[in-house]
């Protein structure tokens, strides 16, 4: 909680922010509200399985499911409830974007590699949609199309310019709105104009975790809460792991654990930096009042380096505003008032709007900016999707699961990109506060 022993201006300054907090607000997802709570345990924990997979999120699931499907025994452990981690708690956003831009790609690696690199993206998000509806999950999957504002003319201008052609060479529409008409998607002032992904989609992140963890369960893959893996050890051909008291023998392997990448993977845990991003869900709000804020239901995000992403709730009834408003940790009550502060920022309208939820989550960057498959001491891994992780993790799940079969068809374009950390880092980002302070002072002199 945040201390009260303050002073004068301080103090009072304090209470304003925490009057817009619900006296019920709650720390848990909004996502959550409505879905079942998953066992932790199913039966006893196995001696032995085919492929021992850390971490319950989409790609551990994803995977679990794809080799469930193929013969494969299959046991998923992580340290709490299946999804506790970003899968329950992102802002349901999809798209094929990832990081650096096609002209950054090429200049690191050549033109037909980053073509590649970056079709890998689109690949994902089309397989994300293929497989939502072959198995028929209820997810409030819809390309409902993406919004991002521009939050400078500079930014207008660039985005206007490059954001649409890279998007086209893989056949997706993209086109700019100048400031004069971007009412017509978005009620604000506070942008210069944007572009608009038509394509791009939203998801209730955690009725497609529900589905797909069911489907991984029904395929016979078992899935453990609960469950610490607290080291992973080489056996002969195999992999030795100890979870409490008990011991897995498993023949091969995957690290699917992305911002919440531990002490028992070293190696991994030095490659991805774990950043925390927090969301707030307003009280419900008149119908009208969402139509206006949001006439064509997008996803909306901003150009600023240090990102707020927002978007009205599958009800249609609240806002939910996400970002990191923080320089180091903090609490929901200390972050709820703050993304207050920046959604009316956006929405002057939203200014006696009580937030209802506030919950966050780690994302993993990388060093690279890019997403990373493939293994480490014949350990599999897939993890580091940068805020962009839903159809990829997805995706390369799936794929990693074909890397163990032996089948050719897991290639992808990301297998040979070198997965960087620096010297001195550790898996504890000490240098995220000066860098998010550096990012947040270019974001506001940008012209």
């Amino acid at each position: 909680m945040i201390s009260v022993a303050r002073t004068g201006s301080h103090l009072c300054i304090e209470s304003t922010l925490m009057s817009v907090l619900a006296a019920d607000m709650r720390t848990t997802s909004y996502w959550l509200d409505g879905i079942p709570e998953e066992p932790l345990l199913q039966g006893e924990t196995p001696n032995r399985v085919d492929v021992a997979i850390v971490g319950a999120g989409y790609t551990g699931l994803s995977a679990a499911l794809e080799l469930a499907r193929s013969g494969r025994s299959v046991a998923v452990f992580d340290s709490e409830r299946p999804g506790y981690g970003c899968s329950t708690r992102n802002g349901g956003q999809v798209s094929p974007h990832m990081k650096p831009s096609m002209v950054a790609l090429a200049r690191r690696a050549g033109d037909k590699k980053a073509f590649a690199v970056r079709k890998t993206g689109y690949d994902a998000y089309e397989y994300l949609g293929e497989f939502i509806r072959a198995e028929g999950l209820e997810c409030d999957f819809e390309r409902s199309g993406h919004f991002l504002g521009a939050h400078t003319p500079g930014a207008y201008e660039a985005i206007a310019r490059s954001e649409p052609e890279d998007v086209r060479q893989f056949g997706y529409e993209a086109y700019a709105i100048p400031r004069s008409d971007q009412h017509s998607e978005v009620g604000t002032d506070a942008f210069f104009g944007g572009v608009v992904y038509p394509q791009w989609a939203k998801i209730d992140p955690a009725r497609y975790h529900h589905g797909l963890l069911t489907r991984a369960n029904d395929a016979g893959a078992l899935v453990f809460g609960n469950s610490h893996v607290e080291s992973i050890q080489r056996d002969g051909k195999g992999f030795h792991l100890r979870i409490g008291s008990a011991q897995v023998h498993a023949r091969d392997v995957l690290v699917a654990t992305n911002g919440y990448t531990g002490p028992s993977t070293p190696w991994m845990r030095r490659r991805v930096i774990p950043i925390g991003s927090f969301i707030i869900a307003t009280e419900p709000q008149p119908e009208s009042l969402i139509r206006r804020l949001s006439p064509k239901d997008r996803m909306i995000s901003e150009t600023r380096k240090v990102v707020y992403y927002y978007r009205a709730s599958p009800d249609r009834r609240r806002i939910l505003f996400g970002g990191r408003v923080s320089i180091g940790d903090a609490t929901s009550e200390y972050s709820a008032p703050r993304l207050h502060a920046a959604m009316t920022r956006v929405f002057p309208e939203l200014s006696g709007a009580k937030v209802s939820h506030c919950w966050y989550g780690f994302v993993a960057y990388t060093f690279d900016e890019l997403p990373h498959i493939g293994s480490h001491d014949d350990v599999h891994y897939a993890m580091g999707y940068c805020g962009t992780g839903i159809a990829m993790a997805t995706y390369l799940g799936m794929k990693s699961a074909l890397k163990i079969l032996g089948r050719p068809q897991g290639a992808t374009a990301l297998d040979d990109l070198p997965f960087q950390t620096r010297p001195g880092y550790f898996g504890k980002p000490w240098f995220l506060a000066p860098s998010i302070l550096y990012y947040k002072m270019r974001d506001a002199m940008m012209r």
